[in-house]
């Protein structure tokens, strides 16, 4: 996030913790990469105690809605598209992570699907 995203860029948005897990939507990022402040904040249910405010460990963005994709994409179908999306860290196993690059010809793939 901190080197990869860039205000302008857009994105896909992502249900990761619901019964059909899929790309949903559009989001356009609407800033540059900034530190969490949570993690600082020893109140807060995401505070990190080795993260550093001068060289902090977790950085956050601003997003902004563009629109719903016309139906769920979801993760077995772009399971079904593995030849395609090679590369493809989403679909790649034992993948956890929350952002994750998508190339140019991934991206269309993918949009030819919806």
């Amino acid at each position: 996030m901190r080197d990869g995203m860039r205000k302008g860029d857009l994105a896909f948005f992502y249900h990761s913790n619901c019964d059909v897990t899929g790309i949903v939507g559009i989001a356009e990022i609407a800033s540059a990469a900034y530190p969490d402040h949570t993690a600082f904040d020893p109140k807060d249910h995401h505070f990190d105690p080795k993260s550093n405010p001068a060289n902090p460990s977790w950085m956050m963005v601003d997003v902004k809605f563009k629109r719903k994709l016309r139906r769920i994409i979801t993760l077995a179908e772009l399971h079904q598209h593995a030849k395609e999306l090679d590369g493809f860290a989403l679909i790649r196993r034992g993948n956890r992570l929350s952002v994750l690059p998508v190339s140019q010809s991934h991206w269309d793939h993918i949009l030819k699907l919806e």
